[in-house]
């Protein structure tokens, strides 16, 4: 039995995704199996660490890390071949290289450009819906902190653990870049609007940092439905409850969400008591002040993935979202 036979009406929606990272692929993974829903993805570009930092370093390509999750969420081809794009060698000499990565690589060398590329593994790998980067321009995420210290590197910003640091005053791109035509178009056309849940500064508003994209947020009609974050994160929001999370989103994106979806349940003590070594606590909800804010509707559901670690149950998160969303458009 699909997802779709038990929730709502039948009529074909179209939904964007804007995040990256595990937020975006949980969201998407969930969704997709909404048959009624047609999925678009629009995906950071901004990230320097790990693998795709190396390759950004080493061959000057965008990147492809967070865009190959959101591809193999909504890819509807085998699932050997969306297993290999996600498979991650532990050989010394290839250690921690994605092999989705280096396709990409191959594939932008190959055909001369990473659109090209993009446009070839979306094909390869029959994606239902579309994956688009919020940007093709070259560009870095930079914070400035309260102490007036400037970090630079999406992968410096964010940190597990080590000695206090000064709280972000704000973030900003070390230089312009343009939001993708394609990813503006899937926004103006959207009937909802959600953004993923993730790292807030380096995988949600990162995308707003380019131009174009917050403008097109603004002026689209479509509902804003915001997944909150289960855990803060050192470095970027330690200490936010839900109420700054959304505060600093309206300061980038130039817009109250129209609803909040947050966990209803606690998250385990003993689960809790392993992220205080990395300074990590969960979310506390002030739901007086978010509605202080003009978030219209927070959906409280249990969301949560009863696993080892704290994070979105792709499901769960999708059967929250869907049956928010059906609301709203009932009401439009």
């Amino acid at each position: 039995m699909s997802a779709d036979s038990s929730t709502g009406p039948a009529t074909e929606r179209d939904v964007v995704v804007i995040g990256g990272g595990t937020g975006s692929f949980g969201v998407l993974s969930g969704l997709r199996e909404y048959r009624r829903l047609r999925l678009h993805s629009v995906v950071t570009m901004m990230d320097s660490g790990g693998d795709s930092g190396r390759l950004r370093d080493e061959y000057g390509v965008l990147p492809p890390g967070d865009l190959r999750r959101c591809v193999v969420a909504l890819a509807e081809e085998s699932q050997v071949l969306r297993d290999l794009f996600q498979y991650r060698f532990d050989e010394a000499s290839l250690e921690g290289r994605s092999l989705g990565n280096l396709f990409f690589l191959a594939a932008t060398k190959t055909l001369g450009s990473e659109k090209a590329a993009v446009d070839a593994i979306v094909r390869l790998l029959n994606v239902r819906g579309s994956v688009r980067p919020v940007t093709w321009d070259h560009t870095h995420l930079c914070a400035e902190l309260e102490d007036g210290t400037v970090v630079r590197g999406e992968a410096s910003i964010g940190i597990d653990a080590g000695p206090a640091r000064a709280a972000i005053r704000r973030v900003y791109l070390d230089r312009p870049a343009t939001a993708c035509e394609d990813a503006l178009a899937a926004v103006a056309g959207a009937d909802a609007i959600v953004l993923a849940p993730g790292d807030l500064y380096t995988s949600t508003i990162a995308n707003f940092l380019v131009s174009g994209l917050s403008e097109a947020v603004q002026a689209a009609r479509a509902p804003l439905v915001y997944v909150m974050n289960l855990m803060t994160r050192y470095g970027e929001t330690h200490g936010y409850d839900a109420s700054h999370h959304v505060a600093e989103l309206v300061r980038y994106v130039g817009r109250v969400p129209d609803a909040v979806v947050t966990h209803a349940g606690r998250v385990p003590d003993a689960l809790a008591e392993r992220y205080l070594a990395e300074h990590a606590a969960p979310v506390v909800i002030d739901t007086g002040e978010l509605e202080r804010l003009g978030v219209a509707r927070v959906k409280a559901a249990d969301v949560m993935s009863a696993s080892s670690l704290v994070r979105h149950d792709a499901t769960r998160t999708a059967a929250a979202l869907v049956a928010l969303l059906d609301e709203l458009w009932s009401r439009a």
